[in-house]
């Protein structure tokens, strides 16, 4: 995914499907600087991680 989509879906009201190591996540917020993205899975709210945003996947 590249980071201009990554903050579109942060920054929407609608959920969209999106996966990370074929598991399906949630983007909290998108830093251009180091382009990663800070999320945590649908399953487990409390786990949050930054991962690279070029290893998002939108179903």
């Amino acid at each position: 995914m590249n980071i201009g989509r990554a903050k579109e879906i942060a920054e929407s009201a609608e959920m969209h499907s999106v996966t990370f190591n074929g598991i399906q996540i949630i983007i909290q917020h998108v830093d251009e600087q180091t382009k990663t993205a800070r999320i945590y899975t649908k399953a487990d709210s409390e786990k949050e991680m930054d991962v690279p945003v070029n290893e998002l996947i939108e179903e």
